[in-house]
């Protein structure tokens, strides 16, 4: 049925949306003073809306469902109460369905392979809420949380212990404390990162995006984010438990993973600087596989660190322990695949060892005419669902221009789309699309005001597009995981890396590759009109509760039919939950669903809020 409205009409729905704004900013302020208690126990409300001051009766009976009919009226909520989502056991706390331990030792150890993504078939799903350990606290904030996370938040101390020398990380009191040490940096990584900054360029905004192979604690990442280098950091679920999970508590970007048999979830020249601290990949085997398939995700001009064995093996052999015949082996066989790929080695100082990647093709005319230059058949390098090749990437036919330094590359036209690699993007919708998440995001703000806050440290946007959200949100108090599912109409991957944005590749149709609660807030553009009738959009949203910590915050934006859907099962996930209009007003068809999800933890057999 078409709407028509007057000019009446039309002052009444600017009062109605001044009202929205009015209301849910107060709405969030008393969500807010929950939130900021830290112990999620909502203490002292009271006390903190009578300090400020904040006038919450301005319009006393607002409503906060949207106004838009359309198809709406025909839906009769009333008629049935949502499915009530029980707490899963205790035993589930730190449960990671793609990566369980019991599921992993069924597969073969070979490549490591068992211990990549191995998601559990549909018997095996749980459809339960996973509760969140006993004593659970709201992280501290970044930048804080880079040296201290609360104990009862991870309470795993074994790399107390095996890594006590090595300054990784140490238990003081109901705390640990994360000196900045590593494997190769016991001294600390800022140290470390002034011996790379000395022939890397890292002050200056050219390397922006890096890549950390075996990460540990990601304590290289936490301190590369004062030089405004950001950082994707990744490490198996191992022996070293909890690894990941401390790098998230931390505010570091991490995700569970490995170099085993599948590529990585990552776009082709994605970063500016891939790094291998003593990260116990074997980048000689395989012939080279491994160093194939960084070479994949690293942009022309880009910068590979390998720190550790088997570098400057003649000096260190009888420390590590190891045959020096066998170590002088290891490093011919890196310097040869190295040479093969066209890097050049810039520098070998101590046990550090310096590559940078050819900018072009032209660089490289001397391994055309080499037979074991193994080249990529298939014009789709992003194609990362299948198992490594061992074949070298092409440079790109259309290179589309010089990458922009960072911050000025975030909102440049980035390469892919200048060279028009992305089919039906010019450069006007690129930039139309920008505007329209500065626009989407201000509306946001005023909608949550501790958005910018430092409230939100962790951030995942689940359909990321061209990363607009995440650029029109850039702050140095967060950093946003933005995912571009692989059902996705465009690969814009590649697009949100020239941005000097980080993300991945992810289905939603299974679990993402993360430890529980470790994000503080998730956003949700058009995924569930995306994935309709993919899957079943309960799983994706107990992903999503699994994923989010207690009091965390979900801004999902959709058609109003998904919304509704949304917003009746999420009723019985312990989610409080506020519809919204577009910040159009009532007549556009796409709505907001804003919910804070209620803190709650495992108690016994039971559990308590």
């Amino acid at each position: 049925m078409a709407l028509k409205s007057n000019s009446s009409d039309g002052r009444t729905r600017s009062s109605i949306q001044i009202f929205i704004v009015v209301g849910l900013c107060c709405f969030f302020y008393i969500l807010g003073a929950w939130q900021r208690s830290g112990f999620g126990k909502g203490d002292s409300i009271a006390l903190e809306i009578s300090k400020s001051g904040a006038d919450c009766n301005i319009v006393p009976s607002l409503n906060f469902e949207t106004h838009h009919g359309g198809e709406v009226e025909s839906i009769n909520e009333s008629e049935s109460k949502p499915k009530v989502f029980e707490p899963c056991h205790p035993r589930y706390t730190d449960y990671t369905p793609c990566q369980d331990q019991r599921r992993a030792m069924t597969f073969p150890r070979e490549s490591m392979n068992y211990r990549e993504r191995h998601c559990p078939p549909e018997e095996e799903k749980l459809h339960c809420l996973i509760p969140a350990p006993k004593g659970y606290v709201t992280p501290f904030p970044w930048p804080k949380s880079r040296d201290y996370v609360p104990y009862a938040n991870a309470p795993y101390k074994s790399l107390t212990v095996e890594k006590a020398i090595q300054n990784w990380i140490q238990y003081e009191g109901n705390v640990f404390r994360f000196p900045g040490g590593g494997t190769q940096f016991p001294q600390g990584a800022d140290k470390y990162i002034d011996q790379l900054a000395s022939v890397i360029p890292i002050k200056n905004g050219t390397v922006r995006t890096a890549l950390d192979t075996g990460c540990g604690v990601a304590s290289w990442g936490a301190y590369l984010w004062s030089r405004n280098v950001i950082a994707m950091s990744f490490a198996p679920r191992d022996s070293h438990e909890a690894q990941v999970q401390f790098a998230l508590e931390r505010g570091v970007p991490a995700v569970i993973g490995v170099l085993g048999t599948i590529k990585m979830p990552y776009a082709s020249r994605a970063f500016d600087m891939a790094h291998c601290s003593r990260c116990l990949i074997p980048w000689g085997a395989n012939d080279g596989r491994y160093m194939i398939e960084v070479d994949r995700v690293l942009r022309p001009g880009g910068y590979w660190v390998l720190s550790g064995p088997p570098i400057n093996w003649k000096t260190n052999y009888k420390a590590w322990q190891r045959p020096k015949e066998e170590l002088q082996e290891e490093q011919r066989k890196i310097e040869e695949i190295a040479n093969l790929l066209c890097w050049e080695k810039k520098s070998e100082k101590g046990e550090i060892a310096v590559w940078q990647k050819k900018v072009n093709d032209e660089s490289c005319r001397a391994r055309r005419d080499d037979s074991r230059a193994n080249f990529c058949k298939s014009s789709d390098a992003d194609d990362v669902w299948c198992k490594m090749e061992g074949c070298i990437t092409p440079y790109p036919e259309v290179a589309g221009g010089e990458l922009k330094a960072f911050p000025e590359r975030l909102y440049a036209i980035p390469p892919r789309i200048s060279s028009g690699s992305i089919p039906g993007v010019s450069a006007e919708s690129y930039q139309e699309d920008s505007n329209k998440w500065k626009k989407h995001v201000n509306a946001y703000k005023k909608i949550n005001r501790l958005l910018d806050s430092g409230r939100y440290r962790n951030i995942m946007d689940m359909n990321a597009g061209f990363g607009g959200f995440a650029a029109a949100i850039q702050s140095s108090k967060l950093w946003v995981m933005n995912v571009v599912p692989t059902l996705a109409d465009k690969n814009t991957l590649g697009v949100i890396y020239e941005r000097g944005l980080i993300g991945i590749y992810h289905d939603w149709c299974e679990a993402f590759s993360t430890y529980p609660r470790t994000y503080d807030l998730i956003h949700a553009d058009g995924l569930f009109s995306l994935y309709k009738d993919k899957c079943n959009i309960e799983e994706i949203l107990l992903e999503m509760d699994r994923i989010l910590r207690p009091e965390g915050a979900i801004i999902i934006r959709d058609e109003v039919d998904e919304i509704i859907k949304v917003k009746k099962i999420v009723g019985g996930m312990r989610w409080d939950t506020k519809m919204v209009d577009h910040e159009d007003g009532p007549l556009v068809p796409e709505k907001i669903l804003v919910a804070v999800k209620q803190y709650w933890v495992a108690s016994g057999n039971s559990t308590s809020s």
